[in-house]
């Protein structure tokens, strides 16, 4: 039990502390609303349990023990923030000349209905990559995964509820962070803040993707 409890604690640092995780959601909500950043949830807690069962069947162990793999992921993953980043801080300044183009409710509602053509599979997306693609998380699991569990003789059934209680705290937490920033976006449906939001967090994503390229990976020696 006081491991179960060691490993819970651990994990809800993790998870809420500073990342692209959540700047991704901040970002969401505040261009797109909450319900386009609960797909986003949904993606972020489904790539966790994919994480999982990489560092269980030992695939993590490979990416973080091979250089070029590691380089790889790192360069996919910093690419994909790069896009993601640079793609919000884009789109804050294009809906700020659409509105000054017009005021007109016929142009607004345009604007509203061409947003929600982006499916629920699209945010989905955003965060199942968002979190695939952080070997972070990667290197979690394998430094943390040797103290709770034995992998000379491992129990699947314990692994993948360590895994499911990661998964948990990450849906839980970033779905009350989209809560609380719908509320204040609400508030501030009258002014720009929701715009400066959307260019701040995609400034801090390509800023975390500048970080994952000089990431090392804490490699161990094979016997």
């Amino acid at each position: 039990m006081n491991e179960l409890v060691a490993f819970t604690l651990i994990a809800l640092l993790l998870v809420i502390s500073p990342g692209p995780n959540g700047v991704l959601i901040l970002k969401t909500v505040s261009s797109h609303g909450k319900s386009s950043s609960v797909a986003n949830v949904f993606g972020l807690t489904s790539a966790t349990f994919l994480h999982g069962a990489f560092s269980i069947f030992g695939l993590s162990a490979l990416l973080l023990q091979s250089a070029e793999l590691f380089l790889a992921v790192k360069i996919i993953g910093a690419a994909y923030l790069f896009y993601i980043g640079l793609k919000a801080i884009k789109g804050s300044f294009t809906a700020h000349q659409t509105d000054d183009l017009t005021n007109s409710s016929t142009t607004n509602d345009s604007a509203t209905n061409k947003k929600e053509k982006r499916s629920f599979l699209y945010f989905f997306s955003e965060g199942f990559l968002t979190q695939l693609l952080n070997p972070k998380v990667s290197m979690f699991y394998l430094a943390a995964f040797p103290q709770f569990i034995s992998f000379d003789a491992i129990n699947y059934l314990e692994a993948f509820s360590l895994v499911a209680i990661h998964a948990g705290i990450i849906f839980f937490w970033f779905m009350g962070m989209t809560q609380v920033v719908g509320r204040i976006k609400k508030m501030a449906s009258e002014s720009n803040i929701g715009r400066w939001v959307q260019r701040t967090s995609g400034s801090i994503l390509v800023y975390f993707g500048g970080m994952l390229l000089t990431q090392e990976a804490q490699t161990q020696p094979v016997d």
